[in-house]
């Protein structure tokens, strides 16, 4: 199997880990007064799994050609928990009409699939 496209190497993703820590990081540590977890794993099956569901229903809608779209996200704060980031993936479906010719990633959600969350996310993060 041929390396994807989109592939970036080691080097890249630990400078833009650092400069999301050095930009973002500190100011959210500083607002919120502790660290936030800024890494999510899910495993190889659950992401499977949620992706050949989304190929199914979007399918089922006659959508040709499904996304998935990333979403930065935060747990409420209560008495016993912080409330830290998490991320959640949300289906899209395929830019149509004059949509289909503007930028990358301008595909619109697709509220009538459930989006996905329920990660684990590092206390503290793990540095790429």
């Amino acid at each position: 199997m041929e390396k994807p496209k989109k592939c970036i190497s080691v080097e890249e993703a630990r400078k833009e880990q650092d400069e999301w820590v050095k930009t973002r990081g500190r100011e959210i540590a500083r607002g919120q007064g502790y660290e936030d977890t800024r890494e999510f794993w899910y495993s190889l099956d659950e992401l499977q799994e949620y992706l050949d569901y989304v190929r199914e229903k979007s399918k089922e809608q006659g959508v040709e050609k499904p996304g998935i779209r990333f979403y930065l996200g935060a747990y409420p704060r209560t008495n016993a928990k912080k409330s830290y980031s998490t991320i959640f993936l949300a289906p899209t479906k395929g830019a149509t009409g004059e949509t289909e010719i503007s930028e990358e990633g301008s595909d619109p959600n697709n509220y009538e699939i459930e989006p996905m969350n329920i990660v684990q996310g590092g206390d503290p993060p793990t540095i790429y």
